[in-house]
């Protein structure tokens, strides 16, 4: 009996071959390759089941899998033939939550981003580390799998608002990245009352449950209370509020005194001409500068850093707390210092007219700013006068006022400094900062952007100078030794070439052809674009595209900052990595190995508690601005469109750099489509087009001090 023919064709990856860009196409290949993890490929096969024919597209082929091999993501496993590298289909990275629920994995195994829908996390959770399966059949040109192992759980700890329902309760989580409200049985309550805000643990999570199983470990109070907001924020990301009573009491028991061996072993600089520079409500300060002419009119700069490893003594409770924090943690309303105040804000604080221990960089400088010659080393200073950033500003912009003739000689050097680091290459992106006017309560009465201006240049560049200088004279010696260093790789091309499609609508463009050409092209965007109703979103798409600069010992150079060499060395008061670079400097200094078997592992912690502190600023941030739009209901704004995604548009405002969300359900005037690739959302039959950078008027509808969400609608129906 004959065989029944299939109607069925062999499947391919149907594409058509014009305008096919190397970003599509790149997608596409991978595509392939991990339908099938275990076949192999050559490009005339590619282009067969991609049904690309034109010569150009095949030799385009060629050239993205030899990329593709040399980033790790397949294998040449005979001449001219690849398989995907990610053994039998499964890649390991980290989760990436969206509002809809979905993720996305990214993973090093592979370029692209792997969707995971919600139906196929398995209880995976933002920011765990998990093994996904890739899946043979997905829809278009997204790479899609499954999460099959949770490797690591990035947090079993979350903030929210117990509700409570009988004889049990749930939290719901105050972060929208945690999908699942949490169960909590009545014994695993503690003392928790409805409507409290709280901190809960999850204990157990079987598979076929809906929701984890958890108890009370903590309740900060009610919502709505600044206290409880704060600390709210600070344990959503896992931050400490406060020290234990066992911490200050160990913190108070370091002696003020110093010993005679103090004075005979350091430098002494206590008549030698010095001043700090600091925010105006700054207590904690960790850097001064001296100056002083030398015999042959040169320009003698110090550099001098709080000796914060003096007094913090490693394996000690007070050393280990700061390890933990890793860094001060700067609120709207607060600092959470990484040391307890006795040490941050007075023994180890230069405060004027006080005798200080400090670690310096002492530079000889001509009047063209070149460095002649530098010593490091331990010294003892005295501060002859405190600066806020705003008086020095004005002495100056008016060459009036204390130490005049000294200041400007310094910001003149500090001005060729940041001229040269500039034409080598350096990135230019200053944003003014948000700050907020608090009333009692410190609920927020007033929003204002404060500019960096020449005073805060000042500071930065021979921040710079000392860091680069104590990198160099490690890392570029003729026998290198383990060292933290402060790294930023070379931005991904890929989120270039997506920047530069969306600035190209706006008539800029950058120059790719060598690093110095795209930093000025760059630089020349951030200037052109101040003022304009574009600069927000341009400014916040550049640093999007560029690498986030980390903390480790394998140095590569720091790209934004154009440095072969760079460390922080400068404010380790409020960072943990510049303790850990002072005594490994120390020790280098006086010819000791110091033991660094660690040093990576800890290297990489700290980087991480940097974005938890970032995360929580930012967090506090919003919540202001929905605490501060919370009675400005109904009244309308001015905006730019920050941000498109598939349920609406963000809007952030003119007037108070606050951001909310158009919702898509709001635009009925038409069915709306999003275009991922034009940053826009679009009408079906109107063709109305809301495109990122555009500028609306909003009317606020709605805010969530809970969720930390602002709602607007269309001021107008066009």
């Amino acid at each position: 009996m004959p065989k029944k023919m299939s109607k069925r064709k062999n499947k391919t990856h149907s594409t058509n071959d014009k305008g096919l860009n190397k970003k599509t196409l790149t997608a596409k290949i991978l595509s392939v390759f991990s339908s099938s993890p275990q076949k192999e490929y050559n490009y005339k096969q590619l282009s067969s089941l991609l049904n690309i024919t034109e010569s150009a597209q095949r030799a385009m082929i060629s050239k993205v899998l030899d990329e593709l091999t040399n980033v790790g993501s397949l294998k040449e496993t005979s001449r001219g033939k690849y398989r995907l590298k990610s053994k039998v289909g499964f890649i390991v990275g980290e989760i990436d939550l969206n509002k809809t629920g979905n993720a996305f994995v990214v993973s090093d195994d592979i370029t692209e981003d792997v969707f995971v829908s919600f139906a196929n996390l398995n209880t995976a959770l933002h920011r765990d580390t998990v093994k996904v399966s890739l899946y043979a059949k997905r829809s278009g040109n997204r790479v899609e799998g499954e999460v099959v192992e949770i490797i690591k759980r990035s947090t079993d700890r979350f903030v929210g608002t117990i509700e409570k329902s009988g004889s049990y309760a749930f939290l719901i989580p105050d972060s929208y990245k945690m999908i699942f409200d949490i169960f909590i049985p009545a014994d695993g309550l503690n003392g928790a009352k409805d409507g409290e805000k709280a901190v809960v643990q999850i204990t157990e999570w079987h598979r076929k449950s809906k929701n984890p199983t958890g108890k009370v470990v903590e309740i900060l109070g009610n919502p709505g209370d600044n206290e409880v907001e704060m600390h709210a924020i600070l344990a959503e990301f896992g931050l400490p509020a406060k020290f234990s009573p066992e911490i200050e009491k160990a913190a108070n028991k370091i002696k003020e005194e110093f010993t005679q061996f103090d004075y005979e072993t350091r430098t002494d600089y206590r008549d030698v001409l010095t001043f700090t520079i600091d925010p105006e409500d700054a207590k904690d300060f960790d850097d001064a500068i001296s100056f002083e002419l030398t015999e042959s009119n040169n320009y003698s700069i110090g550099v001098h850093i709080a000796d914060v490893s003096h007094y913090l003594l490693p394996g000690t409770e007070l050393d280990k707390e700061a390890y933990d924090r890793a860094t001060s943690v700067y609120l709207v309303d607060r600092v959470v210092p990484m040391l307890p105040e006795r040490l941050s804000n007075f023994l180890c604080s230069l405060r004027p007219n006080e005798d200080k221990l400090c670690f310096s960089v002492i530079f000889e400088m001509n009047d063209k700013a070149e460095v002649l010659g530098f010593k490091i080393e331990k010294t003892i200073i005295n501060s002859d006068r405190r600066f806020a950033y705003e008086d020095a500003q004005q002495v100056i912009e008016t060459g009036n006022g204390d130490l005049a003739k000294e200041l400007l000689i310094i910001n003149d050097l500090a001005k060729i400094l940041r001229k040269k680091r500039l034409e080598k290459g350096a990135f230019n992106f200053e944003h003014d900062e948000v700050k907020f006017i608090l009333g009692e309560n410190a609920i927020p009465t007033g929003v204002y952007f404060k500019e960096s201006k020449e005073a805060n240049n000042l500071i930065e560049e021979f921040m710079l100078l000392a860091n680069r200088t104590v990198a160099e004279f490690i890392g570029a010696a003729k026998s290198p030794k383990d060292f933290v260093y402060r790294i930023h790789a070379e931005p991904n091309m890929e989120k270039l070439e997506n920047f530069s499609g969306f600035i190209a609508r706006f008539g800029y463009k950058i120059d790719t052809s060598n690093n110095i050409a795209l930093s000025k092209s760059m630089n020349e965007i951030v200037k052109n674009v101040s003022g304009k109703p574009e600069q927000n979103i341009i400014e916040n798409l550049a640093v999007r595209s560029m690498s986030k600069a980390v903390y480790t010992t394998k140095n590569i150079g720091h790209y934004g900052l154009a440095f072969d060499y760079y460390t922080h060395f400068t404010s380790p008061i409020r960072r943990y990595p510049d303790v850990l670079v002072h005594r490994l400097l120390f020790d280098y200094l006086k010819k000791r190995n110091p033991d660094t078997s660690n040093l990576e592992s800890k290297c990489k912690y700290c980087s991480y508690q940097e974005q938890q502190a970032v995360m929580a600023e930012r967090s506090s941030i919003k919540y202001k601005q929905v605490e501060f739009l919370q009675d400005k209901i109904g009244q309308v704004f001015e905006g730019v469109i920050s941000g498109v995604t598939e349920w609406g548009f963000f809007v952030q405002l003119k007037e108070n750099a606050c951001e909310g969300l158009v919702h898509m359900r709001t635009l009925n005037d038409d069915m709306y489509i999003y275009d991922q690739d034009d940053y826009c959302i679009y009408g079906r039959n109107n063709k109305k087009k809301y495109q990122l950078g555009a500028v609306v008027s909003v009317v606020i509808t709605n805010v969530s001090l809970q969720k930390k969400q602002i709602d607007f609608e269309l001021a107008e129906k066009e």
